[in-house]
């Protein structure tokens, strides 16, 4: 009897761990088969989007490669000073005599940050730098875009070429003794000896001899970099947040650079002003750059007038953020990072843009 009982409840168990194997291979099962097909969805949307993207940044380059076609000029003259920038720079140190260094406010206020941390306010600038470099290429990757990037690289280039024009004048005119370390009293590199050939000259020893540079102080060339990026993504940049870290940040960089002892305090100071008049200046000279969300903003009011049978010239103006027909279409105008509708003006950081 106790045999039977024990036979029964022994084919109980069995019966019992074999559902229970069953149930966890079922659940097992089930769970591999959800995380192959997430896995596959997965993959289909990377590659779905992955298109997406490639398409997006070969429209986007053949729009870059019309207008580079319509302002390589604009962009080579603008990079032609550049290099015009650095020569007279060059020159500067050749009439470069080290001397005492000037009494200065910012000197007497800010502790001096020393040779050892000299690279804090140069790692600052290149970050703003390629921040704006990237920037201005973002139309390439995201969907929505305010700017062509062509375009908004002949307004840096111009904004630049004015300021610099203006800064070579001015060192040129007065050379005061360097306050930078290398350019102090005993240092080697504080005079240059006189070159032996016109090519010494015209090659300006690039990039030893604009990192140590002497007597081309009034007024800063970083800080021109700096406020004409700022400048411009004031202006036609999107993000409230980015503009006023992008302030911040020079007003950071204004310190680090008088408490590196790269400048004097007057180099910054004549910087903030002179720049900032210069783009306020040449942005009323040049012609409008065209808004891109303007022209997803103008839409038709009816169907009817897609049966129009409007031609190319028309479609391109629309694209540009310019309205064709006053009758048909929405009354819209855009200045400079603002877009007016019906006598009301709306920022362009309302709008829903990538960066």
């Amino acid at each position: 009897m106790e045999g039977g009982r024990y036979s029964v409840t022994t084919s109980s168990i069995t019966a019992t761990t074999t559902t229970t194997t069953t149930s966890s291979s079922s659940s097992s099962s089930s769970s591999s088969t959800i995380f192959n097909n997430n896995k596959k969805n997965m993959s289909l949307y990377i590659g779905r989007e992955a298109s997406k993207l490639w398409k997006r940044v070969c429209a986007e380059t053949t729009t870059e490669i019309n207008l580079l076609v319509e302002n390589w000029k604009y962009l080579l003259a603008g990079l032609v000073f550049q290099y015009i920038h650095g020569l007279a720079a060059r020159g500067v140190h050749y009439l470069h005599r080290p001397g005492p260094t000037l009494q200065d406010l910012g000197f007497f206020l800010l502790p001096e940050l020393g040779q050892e941390r000299a690279y804090i306010s140069e790692s600052l600038f290149t970050v703003i730098f390629l921040s704006f470099f990237l920037w201005t290429f973002h139309p390439f990757i995201f969907k929505t875009k305010k700017i062509y990037t062509v375009l908004i690289w002949c307004r840096v280039l111009s904004f630049l070429v004015a300021s610099q024009a203006l800064r070579i004048a001015t060192f040129y005119s007065t050379q005061l003794p360097g306050p930078n370390y290398h350019c102090r009293e005993g240092s080697p590199l504080a005079t240059l000896p006189r070159p032996k050939s016109v090519s010494e000259v015209l090659l300006i020893n690039f990039p030893h001899g604009v990192i140590y540079g002497c007597g081309d102080l009034i007024f800063s060339s970083h800080m021109i970099f700096t406020l004409v990026f700022v400048n411009t993504y004031q202006r036609y940049g999107t993000r409230r947040c980015i503009k006023q870290l992008g302030w911040a940040l020079t007003v950071i960089q204004s310190f680090l650079i008088v408490a590196s002892r790269k400048h004097y305090t007057v180099d910054v100071v004549v910087a903030w002003y002179t720049v900032n008049l210069v783009v306020f200046f040449v942005e009323k000279k040049l012609p409008e750059m065209p808004d891109r969300t303007a022209a997803t903003l103008l839409l038709p009011l009816s169907t009817k007038d897609n049966k129009d049978g409007r031609n190319k010239e028309e479609n391109h103006k629309l694209l540009n953020g310019n309205s064709v027909d006053p009758s048909d279409w929405r009354q819209r105008t855009q200045a400079n990072g603002k877009i007016l509708e019906d006598g009301h003006a709306h920022h362009a950081d309302s709008t829903k843009n990538g960066a």
